[in-house]
């Protein structure tokens, strides 16, 4: 009997431990995820103001957007330096922002297809991919040197090249803004010049308005007539996107007045109006 009850005891106190772990369990809750700080370094917005101009007229709201994204692309992106450069920090901030500025308002996450960014002190040759997969190894003659190039998970940049073009000299060239451009328009496997679009009207209209000022700028490149696009645009329909969009970030009131329907069709795919840009930072 002594034996019996001591089971007893010994089942109802494990039983009493069952419905109290229970109950602790339903009660509990897992710590929240601590989400990423918005608010950057104060030292942040002072680099930026001084280094990317660019940057300045944006709203409060739009600069704690890009505070979050410039965080996410460098906690998500390798970088590297090539010819000798070191990669600071502020270098990093730098190329991170004017990347980011782009797809301040898009929904389509921070450039997932690209993993390195390779910066080089000036212009560079282009490189051989190695078998292994890992990019510029061994240098391969070139006709000229290059500013920037984008290739399977990585952009190269010329840093000085980079730097010029944060500076908002107005001459609308910004060789960060061209390569990621370049980014955008890989999203949907092609790179043609035409990004994805939210709808198949957006596309018939994006590609009627895109050949029609690309024809343009081939004429007038082939005529020597200066236009407010750089004639590397009008290499293909490729370079035209990016070229314009440099444009319409760099130099916005006069592609506005010079092609007002393609600066509706980049104001309509980015969701941003650079021509009327009077933020806080102003």
């Amino acid at each position: 009997m002594e034996a019996v009850a001591i089971v007893a005891v010994v089942g109802a106190v494990l039983l009493l431990c069952l419905f109290a772990g229970w109950a602790l369990v339903r009660r509990w809750k897992p710590p929240a995820s601590r989400a990423p700080s918005v608010r950057a370094p104060e030292q942040w917005r002072a680099l930026l103001e001084a280094r990317v101009p660019l940057v300045r007229r944006l709203a409060l709201g739009e600069w704690d957007r890009l505070f979050e994204l410039v965080q996410t692309f460098l906690r998500e992106k390798h970088f590297e330096g090539g010819g000798g450069l070191e990669v600071t920090d502020e270098m990093k901030i730098i190329v991170a922002a004017q990347a980011c500025l782009l797809i301040l308002h898009l929904d389509a996450g921070c450039y997932p297809g690209v993993r390195t960014i390779i910066l080089y002190p000036s212009t560079f040759l282009r490189r051989s991919p190695e078998i292994d997969g890992r990019m510029y190894v061994g240098a391969i003659p070139h006709p000229e040197p290059l500013l920037g190039e984008h290739v399977s998970g990585a952009v190269v940049l010329a840093w000085d090249s980079s730097l010029h073009g944060a500076s908002d000299t107005g001459d609308g060239q910004n060789v960060v803004l061209h390569e990621f451009a370049h980014e955008l328009d890989r999203e949907d496997g092609y790179v043609d010049g035409t990004p994805l679009l939210e709808a198949p009207s957006s596309t018939r209209t994006w590609a009627r308005v895109l050949q029609q000022r690309f024809d343009e700028l081939r004429r007038s490149a082939e005529d020597g007539v200066s236009d407010v696009l750089n004639a590397y645009g009008a290499t293909n329909r490729a370079e035209f996107f990016a070229v314009a969009t440099e444009t319409f970030f760099g130099n916005p009131e006069e592609l506005r007045r010079r092609y007002p329907d393609l600066y509706a069709e980049l104001k309509g795919f980015y969701r941003q109006d650079p021509a009327e840009w009077v933020g806080d930072g102003a």
